[in-house]
């Protein structure tokens, strides 16, 4: 993998796909499990998040959640007024990838995270079909501090399938803890 910045579509090669659901760094700095301050996140640092499967249970649990219930997330196609799906089978809803990316980031890495400030740039580039394998793949892409107790971390996000098509991406956006203790100066 090289070092340089994600590009606007880049497709996952096979051997990104099959790695260990590790910490994917240039340096050994981390374990997937370790709570990662500001101070410990450097510009252009990648993890590779566990695999999930994207279920017809989950499509219908979200669709309940949210009252989407568009037919092209029927998992039968029966109550379609198209003749048939635009896909050639049913999907997940594309919010439903954003939402499963957003779970799978939380551990890998395992920042410490104080607040979601946005997210941006966001792109739905395939369609995320039923029992279909995913994962997330995170760089981190810049950092600025932010006070004195935090930094402003922009992540670069990935939900890429098992065969190696990006599904979605774009940037989050999140306030990461320091490390430090800033104590306050006495009056």
């Amino acid at each position: 993998m090289s070092d340089s910045m994600p590009t606007q579509n880049p497709i996952v090669s096979p051997e990104d796909v099959t790695r260990p659901e590790t910490v994917v760094i240039a340096k050994d700095v981390a374990e997937p499990t370790d709570l990662l301050y500001c101070e410990d996140l450097e510009i252009g640092m990648q993890w590779l998040s566990p695999w999930r499967t994207i279920s017809a249970d989950d499509v219908r649990a979200f669709s309940e959640l949210t009252g989407d219930y568009d037919p092209l997330h029927n998992e039968n196609g029966k109550e379609s007024p198209l003749p048939r799906s635009p896909f050639g089978r049913p999907v997940a809803h594309g919010l439903l990838g954003l939402s499963v990316l957003a779970g799978l980031s939380t551990e890998h890495p395992r920042a410490a995270t104080l607040a979601l400030v946005s997210v941006s740039d966001w792109n739905f580039e395939n369609p995320v079909f039923f029992g279909e394998r995913v994962r997330v793949r995170t760089t981190v892409e810049s950092s600025e501090p932010h006070g004195r107790r935090a930094a402003k971390i922009t992540w670069h996000r990935q939900l890429i399938s098992d065969d190696g098509r990006t599904l979605q991406q774009g940037k989050f956006v999140t306030l990461v803890a320091s490390n430090k203790r800033y104590l306050r100066q006495p009056k």
